[in-house]
């Protein structure tokens, strides 16, 4: 019999890739995954896998109701279970506790099992907690529009923290898709240069620049182009965050039709005195046509 192919999913933005035939499973995959999983996600499994051990627990406890585990009824399945959760959790009421050699190997394996699980989960919570994530947003659209003359492709980022970031770093990759001379369709990545690509203090919000002069890849592109090459832009932040002094980082991508021609991104800043500015992110993805 033909095993089975293994598939793995993978998002990247927008795009969703289906791996076949990769690398088996691993246990370290899991600890990966719960690292990956949302809040509620990670409660849910961490939930249901606390009610398993102790259904599983509870089900060995049985044969030792009625005689082998003080005063526990015998066939008592819901008595069983919760003197599993009691055990598994070192309580230990006195109400309940084990006095044949059969309960006591088994609440001493519970109790085991219980130490290192309390430990891995420990280390997963504390490492959800630990670790830094980027607070970055992202313009929904760019805008293709002149900068000093010289038409250029526009972004913006912001960042929401309330506190500035430090050692900013921003790139932009251009995906299109070319034929060969073999007459082959394949997708050519560029780096797009950035009017800069870098700043020591990121408080705020700012447009990413990169100008469709004759060294650009896009130099002279108009919409119908983008659309037949299906371009996409990879946009891509790495800062540091001062509070946790550690490096973060956040990306976002866009497709030829998130581009928009002959728009503007309106104005955020506005100057309240000498050196105070108010940033209206709430107007962040708002573009205009220049009147």
């Amino acid at each position: 019999m033909k095993k089975a192919a293994l598939v793995v999913r993978t998002s990247f933005g927008n795009i969703e890739f289906l791996k076949l035939n990769t690398t088996s499973w691993a246990w370290r995959d899991a600890y990966h995954g719960l690292l990956t999983l949302s809040w509620p996600g990670f409660a849910a499994a961490m939930s249901c896998a606390y009610l398993a051990v102790n259904v599983v627990f509870a089900a060995l406890y049985v044969p030792a109701s009625g005689g082998g585990i003080a005063e526990m009824p015998a066939g008592s399945f819901l008595s069983a279970f919760f003197f599993s959760v009691e055990t598994l959790a070192t309580v230990g009421y006195g109400h309940m506790y084990p006095v044949s050699l059969y309960a006591h190997l088994v609440a001493t394996a519970e109790i085991i099992a219980g130490m290192f699980g309390m430990a891995v989960v420990t280390g997963l919570i504390f490492v959800r907690f630990s670790r830094p994530e980027a607070s970055l947003q992202f313009s929904t659209t760019m805008v293709v529009t002149p900068f000093n003359g010289v038409p250029a492709l526009m972004l913006r980022v912001a960042n929401g923290r309330h506190q500035p970031m430090v050692e900013a770093e921003f790139r932009l990759m251009l995906t299109r898709a070319e034929m060969t001379l073999e007459g082959e369709e394949m997708a050519r990545f560029y780096p797009l240069t950035l009017q800069f690509d870098r700043v020591i203090v990121f408080p705020a919000a700012l447009t990413v620049r990169h100008l469709l002069d004759e060294t650009s890849p896009l130099h002279g592109i108009t919409p119908e182009e983008l659309e037949a090459c299906n371009a996409r832009f990879t946009a891509s932040v790495v800062c540091v965050d001062t509070v946790v002094a550690a490096a973060v980082q956040s990306r976002h991508t866009y497709s030829w039709r998130d581009v928009r021609f002959g728009h503007r991104f309106v104005e955020i800043y506005t100057e309240q005195a000498e050196g105070r500015y108010t940033v209206d992110y709430g107007r962040l993805h708002e573009t205009e046509v220049p009147g």
